[in-house]
């Protein structure tokens, strides 16, 4: 089984991507946006602690950026989420003023491996992302680059997966 949950924000895709391998017992949770010492902003670091509180004490886990390797995890695989993903990785290469090609070809980088370990994966995999397209247009380059990308790698992952399930006010709609 391998799962993209996509919604907005505060639409309870988090909390679904987790009952959906709440009977899997050890899961590796995989965490790979900003950690709270790099991002040391409170509501982060506030929102961090609520998904670690709410996560059963059997799942281990792992902040890591390196979302091939860590698709590659034995067993049962949650990323939560992509965007912070992202986000981390534009961060990381300082490409947020880069030429949009230039930062495709990033982006295209880092996500094809991944795409390929999900291929691969063995265990059962959900995969959380934000649905970001379906409002204003931003007014800034950034907010527009971001958007664009997101829709990219969500496009990639969620053809890579077996089904996407939309979050929307807490209800799911599944899509094959």
């Amino acid at each position: 089984m391998r799962v993209l949950v996509t919604g907005g924000v505060r639409s309870g895709k988090s909390r679904h991507a987790e009952q959906l391998l709440a009977g899997e017992g050890d899961v590796t949770y995989v965490a790979p946006g900003p950690t709270t010492q790099e991002d040391p902003d409170p509501d982060w670091a506030a929102r961090i602690a609520a998904h670690r509180a709410r996560r059963p004490s059997t799942w281990t886990t792992l902040e890591s950026r390196d979302l091939a390797v860590a698709l590659a995890t034995p067993g049962a695989v949650l990323v939560d989420c992509l965007g912070t993903w992202l986000t981390a990785v534009l961060d990381e290469a300082a490409a947020w003023e880069l030429p949009s090609g230039q930062v495709q070809a990033l982006v295209a980088e880092r996500l094809e491996p991944a795409v390929a370990a999900l291929g691969s994966a063995r265990g059962p995999v959900v995969l959380v992302t934000n649905e970001v397209g379906l409002g204003v247009v931003p007014a800034h380059r950034s907010g527009r680059l971001f958007r664009d990308l997101l829709g990219t790698v969500n496009q990639a992952v969620g053809a890579a997966c077996d089904e996407v399930h939309l979050v929307v006010a807490g209800r799911v709609l599944v899509l094959p």
